[in-house]
Formats: structure tokens, C-alpha cells, sequence
């Protein structure tokens, strides 16, 4: 154990580097690091490569190992539960402090255009339930649609509870050796993180150069304000009480995760090294962190449904808008109920702001303004979101093992 926190501290250390070194790179020669962009996305092409194998068998196996339907249904509840409450807090801090510290000034909308907004598909409920249902399995696995894997992986789990006890630990076992082997593989990216975060960062800085974030540096550090205080007081809190472990202590242990999803913008990049560092790190038992950590990068967003709010808010401010408390509480309602629904559904930030701007009645346009520091902000929001999925999965763990 002691091993294990000596070899990833250094790892820490040498990723925290890598950003900083990322960005220093990427203002001074900018050019060449957005040539060396091809580093990166080898790196988070290797830690995708491991997703769809390592959800659909991590799901699979913990749904087995919990040995019956109603432990499914009660961590199932529990899990989703969890996830609702973290995003509604989120949602209710920035809708807080946007109201105690307004930004953004009226501008006309006029020369503005999102042509983008023009491309999404108008929302409706019955298309959301649809998308959670795979046609075809394999196209899905193909494709990398997340819930649908995870829908097909939960009811494959199911019937195979059904079949005699020489197939299912047959199966099991076919399907634990595939778990372990890409935590293994997974193990061997992480020593990849830092030369991946730096040529991420470098690029990243390059492209969207430092003048665009100077120019909306009030709307960046809201945003960056809110997610802080959510991460470093509202899920601390919520994991004290709920979990009844100190929180700071287990979220330092696990720090290397949201570290790597601030690097990759990606939950699902994330997940493989989440899971590693969960279990060998934040003594979370395989079993939860196998069903909680897939289910919660496809449905948690708390860093999401934070900056949804705050944008959506900063353009009412744009716009001249004075959204009345019950437009705030529909506001609030509406981005807790999609962060769950529109989550299998591909661009999901950007079709639930284009669906709340037209349900209150805001301009798209002003999407126009904010999209060029979005890239910046998807780090720190995909951050917060797998910081999400970290607290939960502990409390999850943590009642089952007072349960038992």
C-alpha cells in the first residue's frame, strides 16, 4: 500500500509539472506545440481504447458479485440518488453565487451567430429514452454510446443470473480476467500521464491563446469560483455526512483522477485510471467501484450542470434579461433533470444549453460569445464532474460496508 502511495504521489508530482511546463510551452512557442498535438491524442487514445471492454465488464462482474436483485435495485437507487443530489447542489451554488455576484453587462445580439444551435435536433423525452436503448449491441460497442452499453450490460448481467451456477462462474470468470487485464493496461498509461497532460495543456493554450481567456476573465472566474467552492466544501460536506469519512484525507488520496480528467476533458478517458486509483487508493471495494464509476461518467455532471447554470445566467445578463426566482428554480430544474437524461445523447453541454436557452426564451446567439473559452472551462468542469464520481462512489461503499 505504502508502494502503491509513493508510486503515484510521483506521478502527481511529475503531471503537476507537466502542466505547468504544458503551459508555459504552449504561450511562449506556440506554434510548435500545436504541432505536437498528436502526442496527446495518442495518450487519450490509448486510455479510450480501454472504456468500452472495462465498462461492459466491470458492470457485468459487480452486478454478479452483488448475488441478487434487490442488492442492485438498493446501490442502483442509492448510486442515482447520490448523483441527483451532488448535481442539484451544484446547480443551487451557482445559482447563488450568480445571484450575490452578477456579471455581465447588456450587449445587442445584433452580428452574433451559434451556427452550430441550427444543427441540434429539437429535445423531446421521447427521443432521450430512446437513446438509452441499443438496436444493435454491437454497433453500440463499436460507436462507444455509453449508456446504451451500460443498459445492455446491466439487463446481460441480469439473465445471466439465471442460468445454471457452472456457466455463471464461467462467465464471471471470463468476464473478471478481461477487468483485470485492462487495469492493467491501464496501469501502464498512467505512467504516459505527464508527456500526455503536457502536450494536452500546450495545445490547448496555443490554440485558444491567453487574450481570449483575459477578454471574458470575469465569466472564466466564476465559473472556475463556483466549481472550487463545490469540490472543496459542498461534496467534502456531503461526504462527511453521508459517508462518515474525513473527506479531505480521501480526496487528497485520490487526487490523481481529477487531475487526469482536468488534462483529457474526458469522464470516459478518465474512468480507467479512476478505477485503478479508487480501489487501490481510496479502499474502495471492486465490486462498487465497477457498477458506481461507469454509471457516473455517463449520468454525473456536476461540473456540467454548474456552468450550464452560470452561462446560461451570464446570458440572460448579456441580454438584458432579469430571470424572475421562478425562472431560476425552472432553470434549476430543468439542468438537474437533463444532466441525466441528455448524458447519452452526443455535444450533451451543448444540446442542454441550446434546449434551456429556448425553454426560457434567451437568444442562442450569445452561445457565440462564451464558446471560445469553452474548451478551457470543459477541464476544469470534467474535473469537478469525476471528483463527483469519486465521492459517491466512496459513500456507496462506505454504507454498504455499515450495511453488512
Amino acid at each position: 500500500m505504502i508502494e502503491k502511495i509513493k508510486r503515484y504521489s510521483t506521478t502527481n508530482s511529475l503531471v503537476i509539472l507537466g502542466i505547468i511546463l504544458g503551459v508555459t510551452f504552449g504561450v511562449l512557442l506556440p506554434e510548435l506545440a500545436l504541432k505536437q498535438q498528436v502526442i496527446g491524442q495518442i495518450f487519450i487514445s490509448f486510455l479510450k481504447m480501454l472504456v468500452v471492454p472495462l465498462v461492459f465488464s466491470s458492470i457485468y462482474i459487480s452486478i454478479m458479485g452483488l448475488g441478487s436483485l434487490n442488492d442492485l435495485k438498493t446501490i442502483g437507487l442509492r448510486t442515482i440518488g447520490l448523483y441527483l443530489l451532488t448535481t442539484a447542489l451544484a446547480v443551487f451554488l451557482a445559482i447563488m453565487v450568480m445571484n450575490m455576484v452578477p456579471i455581465g453587462e447588456p450587449i445587442s445580439a445584433e452580428g452574433l451567430e451559434y451556427a452550430k444551435a441550427s444543427e441540434i435536433a429539437p429535445f423531446s423525452f421521447q427521443a432521450m429514452i430512446l437513446s438509452f436503448i441499443p438496436t444493435n449491441i454491437f454497433n453500440s460497442l463499436s460507436n462507444g454510446s455509453m449508456m446504451q452499453i451500460i443498459v445492455f450490460a446491466i439487463l446481460f448481467a441480469i439473465a445471466s443470473m439465471h442460468l445454471h451456477v457452472d456457466r455463471q462462474e464461467l462467465m464471471l470468470d471470463f468476464f473478471t480476467g478481461i477487468t483485470n487485464a485492462m487495469l492493467t493496461m491501464a496501469e501502464w498509461v498512467i505512467k504516459l500521464t505527464p508527456i500526455g497532460v503536457f502536450s494536452l495543456i500546450s495545445y490547448v493554450i496555443a490554440d485558444q491563446g491567453v487574450d481570449v481567456v483575459l477578454g471574458l476573465w470575469k465569466y472564466v472566474l466564476m465559473v472556475l469560483i463556483v466549481l472550487l467552492l463545490h469540490a472543496l466544501i459542498t461534496l467534502p460536506a456531503v461526504l462527511a455526512v453521508f459517508g462518515r469519512v474525513n473527506p479531505f484525507k480521501y480526496l487528497s488520496m485520490i487526487r490523481e483522477a481529477p487531475i487526469m480528467a482536468f488534462s483529457t476533458a474526458s469522464s470516459a478517458a478518465t474512468l480507467p485510471v479512476s478505477m485503478r486509483i479508487v480501489e487501490e487508493l481510496g479502499g474502495v471495494s471492486k465490486k462498487h467501484a465497477s457498477f458506481v464509476l461507469p454509471l457516473g461518467a455517463t449520468v454525473s455532471m456536476d461540473g456540467t450542470a454548474a456552468y450550464l447554470t452560470i452561462a446560461v445566467l451570464y446570458i440572460s445578463h448579456l441580454a438584458g434579461v432579469d430571470l424572475s426566482f421562478t425562472d431560476q428554480v425552472l432553470l434549476g430544474v430543468t439542468v438537474v433533470a437533463l444532466s441525466v437524461g441528455v448524458a447519452a445523447l452526443p455535444s450533451a453541454s451543448l444540446v442542454m444549453m441550446v434546449v434551456i436557452l429556448n425553454q426560457i426564451g434567451l437568444p442562442v446567439e450569445y452561445i457565440a460569445l462564451i464558446v471560445a473559452v469553452d474548451r478551457i472551462l470543459d477541464m476544469a468542469r470534467t474535473s469537478l464532474n469525476v471528483t463527483s464520481d469519486l465521492v459517491v462512489v466512496k459513500i456507496i461503499d462506505q454504507m454498504q460496508k455499515r450495511k453488512n
